[in-house]
């Protein structure tokens, strides 16, 4: 494992700082794919790169500290601040959030970035991962004997001398990479606002709450993990969304918004057009 890469003087660079960077942009580089064609700028991508990795910041490390308050109440300032503590939902919700008020301020319709979103955090998710097992941060499986097993023997959290356990950061890499690739071939297509996002709860949320059979988080109640509930809430939501969305007709944007502003100007405006029928209803779905 690398939990370090390299030193520049005394500054040290993670692997895992390093993969969630890359994890950010590979996120806004294939939501900027699937707007391009919209009229979105690479503006706006940049934007987006911005207030998702704030939003997803804040909110993992507001998620890990209310589910280990007990733990941090003590020295809240410092453990607010530490360079340990974050958790996926907790990063899914803050940066999402922040991605929706972004769009609104640039009217740009939530339901079609809340589309593109899906893929684009699925591939996040996936290249995190990678990062987790560079770094050997905990985030791997229980002890096991098979032969896909491998150690952290020099990890962040290393694991006991001769003691292998499930690799399922690379596991969740690939069966992300999949969900990814389903979801961005939803979205090239037109698509109910907010659709494609409801596929992406559910298949995010059955792929967590498998994975968690064999990680190391401790059981909470009816014999599963926090994850796990937090999955199942995630593939419920995901669900209402499909069968509220499935029916609406398509949005389609023909986008001037979304560009950066002119000097002096305030920016375009965006007429929406169903995809069925151009004389149709509009509005952002």
């Amino acid at each position: 494992m690398i939990p370090v890469f390299f030193h520049l003087g005394p500054v040290t660079v993670y692997s895992f700082g390093v993969m969630a960077a890359a994890a950010l942009v590979s996120a806004c580089y294939v939501v900027y794919r699937l707007l391009r064609t919209r009229g979105v700028s690479f503006e706006f991508a940049y934007e987006l790169l911005f207030v998702a990795g704030i939003g997803g910041f804040v909110g993992a490390r507001i998620y890990y500290l209310l589910q280990h308050w007990s733990s941090v109440r003590g020295d809240l300032f410092h453990n607010a601040f530490s360079g340990a503590g974050f958790t996926w939902y907790g990063g899914l919700i803050g940066g999402f959030i922040c991605v929706a008020l972004w769009s609104r301020v640039r009217h740009v319709p939530v339901g079609l970035m809340a589309n593109a979103a899906g893929p684009g955090v699925a591939i996040g998710y996936a290249v995190g991962r990678i990062g987790c097992l560079l770094s050997g941060d905990g985030d791997y499986g229980s002890p096991t004997r098979s032969f896909i097993g491998i150690a952290f023997p020099h990890g962040t959290v290393p694991t006991p001398p001769g003691v292998k356990v499930w690799p399922t950061p690379p596991m969740e890499t690939v069966t992300m990479l999949i969900v990814c690739w389903v979801l961005y071939r939803m979205a090239k297509r037109a698509q109910p606002g907010w659709y494609v996002w409801g596929w992406f709860m559910v298949l995010a949320g059955a792929e967590r709450f498998l994975i968690e059979f064999i990680r190391r988080n401790p059981v909470v109640f009816l014999g599963l993990r926090t994850p796990q509930w937090e999955s199942v809430a995630s593939v419920i939501v995901g669900i209402g969304i499909i069968l509220a969305t499935r029916d609406r007709e398509p949005v389609e944007v023909a986008l001037e918004a979304a560009r950066a502003p002119a000097r002096g100007g305030t920016g375009g405006t965006m007429a929406m057009r169903d995809t069925r029928n151009a004389g149709g209803r509009t509005g952002d779905a």
